[in-house]
């Protein structure tokens, strides 16, 4: 008891100051940035701790002086549909200020009482700041609600309005009219609540690989309703779902609670998945999901990848992407650059020019607010309903203190992997082991996970071993491992690199001759040398077009790659290492193409779409699987 209690104590001292950092902080404009094509600039004072982010845990004072004018309007009278626009009308306002904003709620039924207390109950999903219509401010909307007895107006009021981005989330919903900013917020008045037309639609269908054979994909999707639905695909051929879903119950919690056990819980409603059998690898097919009585999605075309161990495969890859608002609004957590890269890797779908993706760690950035999976999962839409979307787990999806994640820091907001591994079931061994390999093509993906233990004699560190040791490369020559915590960066924060981390896996690597190592949580794009234990064991080449060349011919060491630029604000380089060969702080995602031959790599940015780092990795058909070691 006395050792329980310790260690109790000693976590609560160490979240202590983490929490009143997250509650204390007000780096936050009072203006919000409209979306634009340079997202490196869009809602950049919504990307760190805000104002908005922990409006939660404020008191909620009531307004003085209210209007008895006041009126808040939707232009949507009627039941929304899944994706739809929706204008927001405010009238009646006797004084109009900066300070003045509109919040989306869910559902509509949630507790805003004027109260000591903190708003533990409910959240806003987004919200916006009434300046963002020019003419609200400057009371242009003019309407006289009183008149003298000469017909002079005696008294004025303004409105104005705003529009919002809104997804079925499959509860009702309302706006509600703010006052006194993020910092001090009182109510003004709130709207009736708004229903969307089907809480059960079928949505946000996402692909993923349970094999290397290609012949089967596992399809999932979200819907309201518990009952078994169907997937009708290749043209005659019929699966009927699985579904699972999480409760609040499944949430993990401290003290304070965290947001998913507390005030950023929403019900996920039911994930549904379903095995899609029979297909042939490099292959396009259609697809539809739902039923007759919840309804159907669209006909949408994927492709599968190509089978392990055939000649070719085209994939991308990047880590911490996340998700911004496709309007003005503020949200819990945005990353600028993710709606730039969805677009572009979008694009590159469409046209063919993709087998697989994967996208390893800090996937949604939910961090304990539910309804932000939804968000997340309409903006992957065009890129994961049609092609592998596959994953590996990062801290924000699974840290959190006294859950058995290895680093004890409350990055998960208290989801603790549960919603992760719901959304996205990956081939991995069990529940919360979220490892796994699988080839396409040419190449081996080792996929680990840096928030489970890993230290030597552990389970997954042997099934590192086991995994890397049994890969036949005349079949799969290129062996990609990759996870979310780099081995090498120059950025500096106490939480990029983990020297243990590095000193007990990194030997793996050069045993199995590991051609290259994909990693994120750092926020830009970075290549190094043939690289171990810190010193560089080979240097590209130049070939005819300039590009750097890693001959793995005469194998000395892999080469890493940290690809975290997909969506959160970036990181500066602030560290100089001999190491380092490619620098780049920019939005994007890396870009694969494998033969047997060779591996080409690039980093593309997204907002140019211009390739801006290039190099292949060759080796030679003489290569033999013999394992190198540590003293040679």
């Amino acid at each position: 008891m006395g050792i329980t209690f310790v260690s109790w104590i000693f976590k609560f001292f160490f979240i202590l100051p983490l929490w009143f950092q997250l509650s204390s902080s007000s780096s936050s404009s009072s203006s919000l940035h409209p979306l634009i094509v340079d997202s490196k600039a869009i809602h950049q004072n919504y990307t760190a701790i805000s104002e908005f982010r922990v409006l939660n845990r404020k008191r909620l004072r009531k307004c003085s002086n209210p209007s008895p004018y006041l009126n808040v309007n939707v232009s949507s009278n009627s039941k929304l549909s899944n994706e739809e626009y929706v204008t927001v009308t405010v009238s009646g306002v006797l004084d109009p200020s900066e300070h003045d904003w509109v919040a989306m709620i869910s559902p509509s039924h949630s507790e805003l009482v004027i109260s000591v207390y903190f708003l533990f109950c409910h959240y806003p999903v987004k919200a916006m700041h009434m300046n963002e219509d020019p003419d609200y401010l400057n009371c242009t909307k003019k309407e006289c609600k009183q008149y003298g007895e000469a017909g002079e107006c005696e008294v004025t009021t303004c409105s104005g309005s705003l529009q919002f981005h809104v997804i079925n989330i499959r509860t009702d919903i309302e706006f509600v009219f703010f006052g006194d900013g993020f910092i001090t917020p009182c109510i003004f008045a709130r709207s009736n609540p708004i229903n969307f037309a089907n809480t059960n639609s079928p949505l946000y269908g996402h692909l993923s690989s349970i094999d290397s054979t290609a012949t089967s994909m596992k399809l999932t999707w979200v819907s309201g309703n518990k009952k078994p639905q169907k997937v009708q695909y290749a043209n005659g051929k019929t699966q009927i779902s699985n579904v699972s879903t999480f409760s609040q119950k499944n949430m993990c919690s401290f003290i304070p609670a965290s947001p998913a056990k507390d005030f950023g819980w929403h019900d996920p409603g039911f994930i549904h998945s379903a095995l899609l059998t029979e297909l042939q690898p490099s292959t396009n097919f259609s697809y539809r999901y739902g039923s007759d009585s919840v309804g159907w999605s669209d006909e949408i075309q994927f492709r599968t990848p190509p089978v392990g161990g055939s000649e070719e495969l085209k994939f991308l890859a990047f880590g911490d992407m996340g998700k911004a608002p496709l309007d003005k609004s503020a949200e819990h957590y945005i990353q600028p650059g993710s709606i730039s890269v969805i677009n572009a890797m979008a694009d590159e779908v469409k046209h063919g020019n993709v087998d697989s993706v994967f996208h390893i760690g800090d996937i949604s950035y939910a961090t304990g607010f539910l309804v932000e999976w939804d968000y997340f999962l309409n903006l992957i839409s065009p890129v994961a309903s049609r092609v592998t979307y596959m994953t590996a787990i990062g801290n924000h999806e699974r840290d959190y203190i006294g859950t058995g994640s290895i680093y004890i820091t409350p990055d998960s907001g208290g989801e603790c992997g549960v919603p992760y591994e719901t959304y996205f079931p990956m081939p991995t061994p069990a529940k919360d082991k979220p490892w796994y390999s699988i080839e396409q093509g040419s190449v081996h993906f080792t996929i680990i996970s840096t928030e489970h233990e890993w230290s030597k004699n552990s389970e997954q560190y042997e099934w590192m071993k086991k995994d890397m040791a049994s890969i036949n490369r005349s079949k799969t020559p290129w062996l990609i491992f990759t996870g979310h915590r780099p081995m090498y960066s120059s950025t500096s924060g106490l939480t990029n690199i983990d020297q243990r981390f590095v000193d007990q896996v990194e030997p793996l690597l050069l045993q199995n001759k590991v051609d290259l190592v994909l990693f994120g949580h750092v926020h830009n794009y970075e290549r190094t040398c043939s690289i171990y234990n810190g010193e560089c064991k080979g240097m590209p080449t130049k070939d005819k077009k300039g590009i750097d060349v890693y001959d793995h011919s005469n194998y000395t060491a892999p080469v890493h790659a940290v690809i975290g630029m997909a969506g959160f604000t970036l990181d500066k380089f602030d560290l100089k290492n001999d190491w380092s060969i490619s620098r780049i702080s920019e939005f994007g995602y890396f870009r694969g193409h494998a033969t047997k031959e060779e591996l080409k790599l690039e980093f593309v940015n997204s907002g140019t779409r211009k390739v801006e780092d290039s190099f292949r990795i060759t080796r030679k058909k003489k290569s033999t699987n013999r394992k190198i070691n540590i003293g040679e």
